[in-house]
């Protein structure tokens, strides 16, 4: 062998160990970003709904009388009829107390006004939805100035809402000063489990947006980014609280009726949790 052979390998060897390094370099940076990409958001705050009790370091019970809004026929009260947490579920029951009408029905509302409050972030309930026409749920915030500035100019993010004449479809809504009412910011999803699975139903707000996904961040089903933004159009610049209810009838959940055969009937959350940047 000659020293022209010798020298063709170290060619070739040196080829070899420099395509290595060059993948092994694009590998770790690619994994360096998956990591970053993980670490992104960071939880901060969660309800996973342990024990056998509301925790009320984070939700009040909001207690008013029927018709108080939507023309809703439940009185929300604070009762062990009316919720139950076990086994790490949440349980809101709206029940038939009466007739099949206006104060016919009671349920609970919960709110973390002045407990638990956020500004941006990846906010995620994952919750089962009831059955059965006069049902209306949701998973929702409102503006943390509401008692300063009144509704809609406070703001509103419905990222989720459930009437259930309308089986198996999801929906979220944006009001504002601007839109408010039926909306025109909002979107109807196809999610024909619904009814008998969980599902993550979530929002990343930003100070540029307000993103709507449902199971994972990466399914995005809506976006709320206006433009111009002004106080009418985008009050999401302040801390929001978060809501969970359970409404029987009114002016959307009653448009067909209240099926008086149904009830009582439940929407489990499994858990609540905030994430923020880092």
């Amino acid at each position: 062998m000659n020293k022209y052979f010798f020298e063709n390998i170290n060619k070739v060897n040196l080829f070899f160990i420099s395509l290595s390094s060059l993948i092994l370099l694009f590998s770790c940076h690619k994994s360096k970003k998956a990591a970053v990409f993980t670490k992104k958001y960071e939880l901060v705050w969660a309800d996973e709904f342990e024990g056998n009790s509301i925790n009320l370091n984070n939700w009040s019970f909001v207690v008013w009388n029927e018709g108080k809004v939507n023309n809703e026929w439940q009185k929300y009260v604070e009762s062990a009829d009316n919720y139950k947490v076990e086994n790490g579920i949440l349980s809101i029951i709206a029940t038939k107390t009466g007739e099949n009408k206006k104060d016919g029905y009671t349920s609970t509302r919960l709110s973390s006004q002045k407990k638990q409050e956020f500004k941006y972030g990846r906010i995620e309930f994952r919750a089962k939805m009831p059955s059965g026409t006069g049902t209306w749920p949701a998973l929702w915030m409102l503006g943390s100035n509401r008692n300063e500035v009144g509704w809609p100019k406070c703001g509103e993010i419905d990222i989720m809402e459930y009437v259930g004449y309308q089986p198996n479809t999801t929906h979220s809504n944006i009001h504002t000063q601007n839109d408010y009412g039926y909306t025109d910011n909002k979107v109807s999803i196809n999610l024909k489990t619904a009814e008998e699975e969980f599902h993550n139903y979530g929002i990343i707000w930003t100070e540029d947006a307000i993103q709507f996904y449902i199971d994972s961040p990466h399914n995005i089903k809506n976006t709320y980014s206006p433009i111009n933004k002004t106080p009418d159009n985008w009050a999401y610049s302040q801390p929001f609280y978060l809501i969970m209810n359970f409404a029987v009838g009114g002016t959307w959940g009653g448009r067909e009726g209240v099926d008086k055969t149904i009830w009582p009937q439940i929407m489990e959350v499994d858990y609540v949790r905030v994430y923020q940047l880092r």
